[in-house]
């Protein structure tokens, strides 16, 4: 009896030992869509591999929402945030509110349109992906032919990002014409609505490109519902279900954000702040993306390039 309770003092002990260990709260927009659970993943991931406790909430693009974890993770005594957050703007206050707490601030994916209050934001070169695609959309359909377009959540910087990159490459093309545009809200099923009502609206679609690959799948689905063939369609994130279905045929192209790569340089220069006093890096930092078609796509797994996993190992 006495071992019995002299071993459970231990495990308390121990379980209290870890819980002085610091907080990482991660806060995604989602934890259902690939892109924002690679992310939260990577993260979550990152930090227990440098000895940090972790918390991974999900806000659903609600700023309400994203306004009660910030508040739960201040008071938490969360040493570190790592935020996508839910909107460039109605995001500032949150996470002024965080920094003020104390805590050290790494906004991922999506920046906010202020400076100086968190310690990095770290984001996919979204304008430069889009014109990627928008280039190999329209070399997949000959620069000629009808085509429609399926937008992003309307709150999100990053749609109006990608549809003025898509149209900085498109509309220089005069035998492309856009004959429909609609917001499917990052969502597969709402894209598969929205094509099959474009679809039926004009007959001569040769072609879709849509604001993430999320509504890219949805769309593919509606036009092999419909018994269609030859539209090419493109997305954007480097999903590993675009990613198998470029390797299938079904999409033309998509550019990968590396996720992984971002979620957890926010993690090593968090940790270097909190080790150091400095990540030693500028406040914005812009990464990449890489462009992935049929050519390639075997290169890529889980939002990363094969060769870059290999490298790390």
């Amino acid at each position: 009896m006495r071992f019995a309770a002299a071993a459970l003092l231990v495990v308390l002990a121990g379980c209290r030992a870890r819980d002085q260990r610091p907080l990482v709260a991660v806060i995604v927009p989602s934890q259902d869509n690939p892109y924002f659970k690679a992310e939260a993943d990577a993260a979550a991931a990152r930090a227990t591999e440098l000895g940090y406790r972790v918390r991974v909430d999900a806000h659903n693009d609600d700023a309400y929402r994203q306004d009660n974890l910030v508040d739960a993770a201040i008071a938490s005594n969360a040493a570190i945030l790592i935020l996508d957050n839910a909107g460039t703007d109605a995001s500032i206050s949150a996470v002024r509110r965080a920094a003020r707490a104390g805590i050290k601030c790494f906004l991922i994916d999506r920046e906010i349109r202020a400076t100086g209050i968190a310690q990095a934001q770290i984001v996919s070169d979204n304008d430069e992906g889009a014109r990627l695609v928008a280039g190999e959309f329209a070399r997949s359909m000959g620069e000629k032919g009808e085509y429609v377009e399926l937008l992003g959540r309307e709150s999100d910087t990053n749609a109006q990002v990608r549809t003025k990159g898509f149209h900085a490459v498109l509309d220089t093309l005069p035998g492309l014409k856009r004959v429909s545009a609609q917001s499917a809200n990052w969502s597969q099923a709402e894209a598969f609505s929205k094509t099959e009502t474009m679809l039926q609206a004009h007959g001569t679609i040769g072609g879709i490109i849509a604001g993430n690959d999320t509504m890219a799948l949805g769309a593919a689905a509606a036009v092999k519902s419909a018994g269609l063939t030859g539209i090419r369609i493109v997305g954007f994130d480097g999903s590993p279900d675009a990613v198998a279905a470029i390797e299938g045929g079904m999409l033309q192209a998509t550019a990968l954000q590396p996720a992984v790569l971002i979620s957890r340089m926010a993690m090593d220069e968090a940790d270097a702040l909190m080790k150091t006093g400095t990540t030693g890096k500028p406040e914005v930092q812009v990464i990449p993306c890489d462009l992935v078609t049929k050519a390639n796509a075997d290169e890529y797994v889980e939002f990363e390039r094969k060769s870059k996993i290999e490298v790390k190992r």
